[in-house]
């Protein structure tokens, strides 16, 4: 019985293309034959810890059956299929760090503060929940083709609360990392993922990683001078 709803649920979506493809497996862009969206499925080998589903693959699909939240990617459907399991979210069109990094798009005071604010949104909703993000940056922010951003990757993600409780601080890419976070700290809360907020922010002012060393080439367009525009 198990079997047949699991071949109806597999069926239910149409894979078309493959998005990308990692040492975890792939994700695809796929139509959902029920309700007629577009939708991406990450098909997550079963096997060595190294190369397939990790434990951390299972903490995400737990949270985010939690998060739900209009700036949080929405998770649609987990089923498991000959050997691998199939996580279903949401189809998003591009990252924000795919637009910082494109040259040809020329962000407005009102586009800059628009993404930091639902940058913004998507943490509180975390926040209130007990979750910490850690893993905050460009490329997991993800936006919707009529310009909607929602968090995602959450992989890293902890619950917080407990004063007391210990973390590990190899979290967030280096370049997003709070203070305390370089220098070893293992207690934190919700600011190491409002540092990585401003960093962003910054990028998006910038074109460029915040604290890039110096001598790489500023985006024409952007400066720090531009911020009271947007704030």
């Amino acid at each position: 019985m198990l079997e047949v709803e699991t071949k109806k649920i597999f069926y239910r979506y149409l894979k078309q293309e493959v998005l990308r493809e990692g040492t975890y497996g792939v994700v695809y862009k796929a139509f959902d034959t029920k309700t007629g969206q577009i939708v991406a499925i990450k098909k997550i080998r079963i096997g060595k810890q190294t190369e397939g589903f990790k434990i951390t693959d299972l903490k995400e699909i737990n949270l985010l059956k939690e998060l739900k939240d209009s700036n949080i990617i929405e998770l649609i459907d987990v089923f498991p299929h000959k050997g691998s399991l199939n996580v279903v979210f949401e189809f998003m069109e591009k990252d924000l760090g795919g637009v910082i990094r494109d040259c040809n798009i020329v962000l407005s005071a009102t586009d800059m503060r628009s993404y930091i604010q639902m940058t913004l949104k998507g943490l509180a909703s975390d926040h209130k929940k007990g979750i910490l993000h850690l893993d905050l940056k460009p490329d997991n922010l993800l936006i919707r083709p009529r310009g909607q951003l929602k968090l995602d990757g959450f992989d890293l993600a902890r619950i917080f609360g407990s004063p007391d409780k210990i973390f590990g601080h190899q979290v967030f890419g280096r370049w997003y990392r709070a203070p305390e976070l370089l220098f070893g700290s293992n207690q934190y809360g919700p600011s190491v993922d409002i540092r990585a907020a401003a960093c962003i922010f910054a990028e998006l002012l910038l074109r460029r990683l915040f604290m890039q060393k110096p001598g790489f080439q500023h985006n024409k367009h952007y400066n720090i001078g531009t911020l009271h525009m947007v704030v």
